[in-house]
């Protein structure tokens, strides 16, 4: 399904789906679990932090945008991915390829950025509490989620469109979702030049940021009181969670759509999978179980009436 130009094709074939027969509801139904799992865990974060005044706190408005970012990455992935787990041809167009592209790419150029802007959070909280309230502002906050938000935006959008403009000799794409470079009929230098420099700035950056930022909160933990440490690394320890999480996920993704590696399709299949599904479900459980101000407040919300002792 390509139009009469080889070097432009309308259409792209996912080859990773194969016919499972009757298993495909199985499939199905299996992957809708897990996608309304997402949304319910995230929206139950989001509503949470959102009707409750106690949780209007930086801490907890990073982690709302944290949830906010599984579901709008969840949503590029998932409805189509469940409409070619029933479907018997896997073709999906030019225009949508490309959506789904950013989509996807954005909401993983985000995550790193919110686990940055929160691991300084908890390290203004943590090693200079005194200037906690005077840094950590309601504009400030406002500040570093919209840049967190809209630079991976313009980042891979950018990307996105240097990628529409190449020659494409070829319409089939070994993912589940579309990942098109791989395909181009010229060089992709310049391409590649703009990708690393957006990885370095939304991942190397990020990453070595919380790792910095992190050190000198252990240091100071080291410095201090039982209790006080006991308190620091409660509510740092989901944030170092998230944080193996996410880098693990990017790393496979870097490895399947960066450098091509040849592998088995279920393997590809599977990796291509976990940086939609592992970090969307894993945060909000993290958050939400570990954090006793949240947890709390969502048992209260549930209704069930069980009092949990702090952790």
């Amino acid at each position: 399904m390509t139009s009469n130009s080889s070097l432009n094709p309308l259409y792209f074939q996912l080859t990773l789906f194969a016919d499972y027969g009757p298993l495909r509801y199985l499939f199905f139904s299996l992957c809708l679990l897990v996608y309304m799992t997402i949304i319910s865990a995230n929206i139950v974060i989001v509503v949470t932090v959102c009707l409750h005044k106690s949780l209007h706190q930086p801490m907890f408005i990073f982690i709302c945008s944290l949830s906010c970012n599984s579901l709008y990455g969840s949503a590029g992935f998932f409805p189509r991915f469940l409409m070619d787990i029933l479907s018997d041809t896997h073709f999906i167009s030019r225009p949508f390829c490309f959506i789904q592209l950013h989509v996807i790419y954005s909401y993983a150029a985000c995550e790193p950025m919110i686990l940055g802007v929160m691991a300084y959070d908890r390290f203004v909280a943590i090693c200079q509490p005194l200037h906690y309230h005077s840094k950590m502002t309601f504009r400030t906050v406002t500040y570093l989620v919209l840049f967190a938000v809209l630079y991976p935006a313009f980042a891979v959008g950018l990307c996105v469109y240097l990628t529409v403009r190449l020659p494409l000799c070829g319409d089939k794409v070994h993912r589940l979702f579309c990942s098109v470079v791989q395909l181009s009929c010229v060089d992709t230098t310049m391409n590649r030049v703009v990708g690393s420099v957006f990885n370095i700035t939304t991942s190397v950056i990020p990453l070595f940021f919380i790792l910095f930022t992190y050190l000198r909160i252990l240091l100071v933990c080291r410095r201090s009181s039982s209790e006080f440490r006991g308190k620091a690394l409660q509510t740092c320890l989901p944030h170092i969670v998230s944080f193996i999480n996410y880098f693990f996920s990017l790393f496979f993704e870097l490895l399947l759509s960066r450098f091509g590696i040849n592998v088995n399709p279920v393997v590809v299949a599977v990796l291509s999978m976990e940086l939609v599904i592992i970090p969307p479900i894993n945060d909000p459980l993290i958050y939400g179980l570990s954090l006793p101000q949240i947890r709390n407040l969502i048992f209260r919300f549930l209704k069930i009436h069980k009092t949990i002792p702090a952790a």
